[in-house]
């Protein structure tokens, strides 16, 4: 697909860490570095807009990101569907985030989560 960073990466026409190949799917590197050390993106090698759009395709990304996560002792797996879910790169792309003890990451829906939990706990008072 025209003007999509991920289509140009997974036609081998712009640059990216890529840290496992499949025939139907590339994992990736963020250039940012991640969020955690060995966080990768998986994508499919076919334009999806995002999780929603093809079950098998989704289904495919989620097969290679599973494989990903079986190397690691604890992970998050995270993907998002439209620019209201956080989703900013409109080409199915799975997060696969290696997590340890203590690590601290703070993830998107800990704020809201926090938030909520604290409205909720002054409502009852």
């Amino acid at each position: 697909m025209q003007n999509c960073a991920f289509c140009s990466i997974t036609a081998g026409q712009a640059p990216a860490a890529i840290a496992r190949e499949w025939p139907d799917a590339l994992a990736i590197r963020p250039r940012t570095g991640g969020v955690t050390e060995g966080h990768v993106m998986v994508l499919p090698r076919v334009h999806v807009p995002d999780a929603g759009t093809d079950p098998e395709v989704t289904a495919a990304v989620m097969r290679r990101a599973a494989e990903l996560m079986a190397e690691l002792p604890a992970a998050n797996l995270i993907t998002s569907k439209g620019a209201a879910a956080t989703q900013s790169v409109f080409h199915l792309h799975v997060h696969v985030v290696p997590r340890r003890d203590g690590d601290d990451l703070p993830l998107p829906w800990a704020p809201q989560h926090a938030a909520r939990a604290a409205a909720q706990n002054g409502a009852c008072s």
